[in-house]
């Protein structure tokens, strides 16, 4: 959980040290932190175009004055951690062309641990077609000598199944292609990653891309069921809006402690779908304490009732109370469940 600049500022003139330091301090002063945000992740653009005399990578001196290591240590004196990102190619996906870490994955990681940080997005442009578990295993390697704990968020696109061979690997791989903030998008990937479940557990998460909440091209409803079905789906949750300026309803939807325990619920079991006819999904989720989530999801755009069952979603008998996660209304049943959910709308309750 945390912040990654891309889908607010991409390569902007106002990505930079101040804008940094000011979603850390704004991580904090929100309660942001307090829920459970812990990451403040730089993406691409904070390098110059290329390395100095001794092969290592230098920091942009326009945007970060003070340098990288500064930055990181502004953020971590708010008890935050720090992430970065490079490309495993020669190149970084920016057009500008910053250097990616292919063949210099020991320098690179070994100067990373010496700035402090605590992430690592490792994309995948220009990668001169070589081996994509060779590229990524490398820096998995280089990362490890360091001998400093470093998160690592593989970033290739899905195109190579990664879910398939990246557990050893990295601790979460990304299943699609960029999220945008439209809900066709977020819908696209939701569907892709749902079937993908069987792959991810603790140390190792499918990766449905970052945050769109409160970029404001979506409805808060929409909104609302992006948050639900990233948790439902184990995924990271890295915010990537301006929470410096979030509305109330925003920051409503990030902190929602309820749906957030659902993501990071300690039995690390991606939910999965026991029905999807008609655009009507339901999404069951097993809990560490024996209770279980269940999200009604409704993708179409009329108001929708959807229904399952406590057996449906492998409950034993018995009365049972529903807790809606976000009216915080409590009901009981002993056997069905169902909600009239609005269009692109999405109701979870916890089952005790």
């Amino acid at each position: 959980m945390g912040f990654n600049n891309w889908n607010l500022t991409q390569c902007g003139a106002q990505f930079n040290e101040a804008f940094v330091e000011g979603i850390a301090d704004t991580l904090v002063s929100t309660g942001l932190k307090d829920a459970g945000y812990q990451y403040v992740n730089l993406d691409d653009c904070w390098a110059q175009s290329s390395r100095d005399g001794k092969g290592n990578l230098v920091p942009d001196k326009t945007r970060f004055p003070h340098g990288i290591k500064a930055v990181a240590d502004y953020v971590h004196a708010k008890g935050l951690k720090f992430g970065l990102y490079t490309s495993a190619g020669t190149k970084t996906c920016n057009k500008a062309g910053f250097p990616g870490a292919l063949g210099h994955e020991k320098q690179d990681a070994a100067l990373w641990a010496s700035w402090g940080v605590d992430y690592l997005k490792y994309d995948n442009c220009n990668n001169q077609g070589q081996d994509a578990k060779k590229r990524y295993t490398a820096m998995r390697d280089a990362l490890a000598a360091t001998g400093r704990p470093i998160l690592y968020s593989i970033c290739e696109w899905g195109q190579n199944q990664p879910w398939t061979w990246a557990a050893p690997v990295g601790n979460s791989w990304r299943t699609t292609g960029d999220i945008n903030d439209s809900y066709a998008k977020m819908l696209s990937i939701y569907k892709a990653d749902i079937k993908l479940g069987k792959y991810a557990g603790p140390g190792h998460w499918n990766d449905p891309d970052m945050l769109e909440v409160g970029n404001g091209k979506m409805t808060d409803t929409e909104y609302r069921s992006h948050f639900t079905l990233w948790a439902m789906m184990a995924a990271p949750l890295l915010i990537g809006s301006d929470i410096r300026k979030a509305s109330a309803a925003t920051l409503t939807i990030l902190r929602n402690a309820d749906v957030i325990a659902l993501d990071q619920d300690a039995k690390g079991v991606q939910g999965n779908e026991i029905s999807s006819a008609d655009g009507l999904h339901v999404i069951r989720k097993p809990l560490a304490d024996g209770d279980t989530a269940v999200a009604l999801f409704n993708e179409t755009g009329s108001t929708a009732k959807i229904s399952t069952t406590l057996s449906a979603i492998g409950v034993s008998s018995g009365t049972h109370t529903l807790t809606d996660l976000w009216s915080k209304a409590k009901s009981t049943t002993s056997g069905p469940i169902s909600a009239s959910v609005p269009a692109h709308g999405t109701v979870v309750y916890r089952v005790h």
